[in-house]
Order: structure tokens, then sequence, then C-alpha cells
């Protein structure tokens, strides 16, 4: 943060907060440089489905869905990833999205749009993995094309 506080001392004071995202790995839910998200201070075991706010070591922070619950950890992916981090703990999630500012609506976790987006992103994560794949092989393949010629 711009002012020097960590993000789990900002939830801890006031008890939400507003950010920007950055990267891809949660399109289309949420686009760089323009979506906003709101997160809470996480109290309990979170859900599967749910957006959270978690902390990789040393000081890095992550948006990501949560596919699966464990008895100790979670699996966790981006809504546009294709590689599942494993391990992640109670202790490393910091807050759960509640809701999200997008092309400029505000809109929440319970809306039915909302609910009915995250079903899809959940049924899907296999074809979905499938078809990234063999997207990124094609390019691998059409970029070794040009630059053989």
């Amino acid at each position: 943060m711009s002012d020097g506080i960590k993000f789990e001392d900002y939830l801890d004071k006031y008890g939400k907060l507003t950010y920007s995202n950055k990267g891809t790995s949660m399109m289309p839910l949420l686009k760089q440089g323009r979506d906003l998200f709101t997160v809470k201070r996480k109290n309990g075991r979170c859900a599967k489905g749910d957006v959270v706010l978690y902390k990789r070591p040393p000081e890095s922070y992550v948006l990501h869905r949560v596919i699966e619950v464990r008895k100790n950890s979670y699996v966790i992916l981006g809504d546009n990833c294709i590689n599942k981090e494993y391990g992640i703990k109670d202790k490393d999630i910091i807050g759960v999205m509640i809701s999200y500012v997008r092309k400029g609506k505000a809109h929440s976790v319970n809306d039915l749009r909302y609910k009915l987006y995250s079903r899809y992103i959940m049924a899907t994560i296999t074809p979905r993995f499938f078809f990234k794949r063999i997207k990124l092989k094609l390019k691998r393949i059409v970029k070794r094309l040009i630059y053989e010629r």
C-alpha cells in the first residue's frame, strides 16, 4: 500500500479494504486498471468458491478463488489461471472478497449474477485447463514456425 501499511494491518484497523488488482489472473471478473475489489478480514474457514486475498512469502499478495477445501489447507486458483496452488493455510489468508466494482458498477458476492458466474467458473475448471493448455501449445508451435523461417 502507498502509505507503507500492510494489508493485514489495514484490515485489522478498519475491518475491510478496497483495492485494485494487478495482472490478469482474475479475468474476466476483474480487469487491471479498471476494477476494484473489497475484502473483509477472514473469520473462520473459507468455503469452496470464496475469492480470497492471501499472502505469499516474502511480501506478495494474491487474490484467487478457493477451489478445494482440505482439512488443513486449501487449493486455490485464479479464474484465468491453469496452475493450482496447493498448501495455502488459514494463516496465509487475510481476507475474503465481499464485493467488487466492475466497469464502474458495484456488485456484492451475494448477487445472483455473481453466484451464477462463480458456479460457472467452478464447474468449468477442467475444460478451461484443457483449452488453455492447447492454446499454449499452439502458440509455441506458431512461434517456432515463425522463427524457423
